[in-house]
């Protein structure tokens, strides 16, 4: 394994993480899906076709299977090392996973939907996060910054490819949801059209994790909507693939003879 995740298919995480974290997120190219999910499309369940995903997912060059996990905006989060065993033989639920264990791999699939990456600054803990506007409202970052078991000030955050502030519509309901919860939450939303609102989910991410009291956040410059050409939009073209944002560690202990 090395030290670097391939630049031809991979966005290096770029925040100031121990040098046994590996993390980042899939571009959209170099796989070999066809049509709208061109081509390194990662998820199973849009319709792409199977044998072609399983390709995918093997050409990313990962030193083992990641803990995929069937998101669904909720608030679960599970312990990637204790479900990696059977992770390929069922459905786990969750919209969060974390391990304590060297070489598991922590993944989520995102479209505009914010990922994010969590690790402590001894390299001796992950996590990855779905963070779509439900789930991120609900408490998921909370969940999560909780599952880890560490103190705040030892974690780090990166922020991965989500749909931009100047691309996310929403809704009256949705603002309501955020600002009920912490009155701060209305920088992240500028007046659009009547009864709209443009939101910008990782300023709104940034709250979170500053409320939690993580002050190490990274990354949030790329906009999934307004780049065709790297990443996929679930809200620009409705059909469409799904990138793997992804993070694990190894073990800094020397290995036995």
């Amino acid at each position: 394994m090395t030290t670097m995740l391939n630049s031809k298919l991979w966005l290096q995480a770029d925040w100031p993480a121990p040098p046994n974290v590996y993390a980042g997120t899939s571009w959209r190219q170099g796989g070999l899906s066809r049509g709208p999910y061109a081509s390194l499309n990662l998820a199973m369940h849009v319709g792409d076709e199977a044998q072609a995903v399983l390709e995918n997912r093997h050409r990313l060059g990962l030193p083992a299977e990641p803990v995929w996990l069937n998101q669904v905006h909720g608030l679960t989060v599970v312990d990637a090392g204790k479900v990696m065993a059977g992770a390929s033989a069922q459905v786990i639920e969750a919209d969060a996973s974390y391990t304590d264990v060297s070489g598991v791999i922590c993944a989520v699939l995102t479209a505009d939907c914010l990922p994010v990456l969590l690790c402590d600054r001894a390299g001796s803990r992950v996590a990855a996060v779905h963070a779509g506007w439900r789930g991120l409202a609900a408490g998921i970052i909370e969940h999560t910054v909780m599952a880890l078991q560490l103190p705040a000030e030892q974690l780090l955050a990166w922020l991965g490819p989500a749909i931009g502030p100047r691309a996310y519509e929403v809704g009256d309901e949705v603002r309501e949801a955020f600002v009920q919860r912490d009155v701060n939450a209305e920088a992240a939303f500028r007046p659009g059209r009547p009864g709209h609102w443009w939101m910008d989910i990782c300023l709104l991410a940034r709250q979170r994790l500053a409320h939690m009291g993580v002050s190490g956040v990274y990354g949030g410059d790329h906009c999934t909507y307004q780049d065709k050409e790297h990443f996929y939009s679930y809200r620009r073209d409705g059909v469409t693939g799904r990138m793997a944002s992804v993070i694990w560690f190894k073990s800094n202990e020397p290995e036995m003879p």
